[in-house]
């Protein structure tokens, strides 16, 4: 039961850290960066606009688990 509560403390934490980076993500220097990766398309024509960030995913999921990795040991 521990263990328990030790996750759901330090998922909680993530979650408020994920949360004041999004509030203020447009604030901080240099954010202007993250949906604009290499690896990210845009198509923009006449009445469609397609967005896949694919860079940008890609990048996130390295650090979520890299996070995981360190949090296992």
């Amino acid at each position: 039961m521990h263990d328990l509560g030790r996750f759901l403390l330090v998922v909680g934490l993530g979650l408020a850290a994920v949360g004041l980076l999004l509030a203020l993500g447009p604030k901080l220097p240099g954010a202007g960066w993250i949906g604009r990766l290499p690896g990210d398309i845009f198509i923009e024509r006449p009445n469609l606009k397609i967005y896949l960030p694919l860079g940008t995913c890609l990048l996130i999921s390295v650090l979520v688990s890299l996070l995981l990795y360190m949090l296992r040991r």
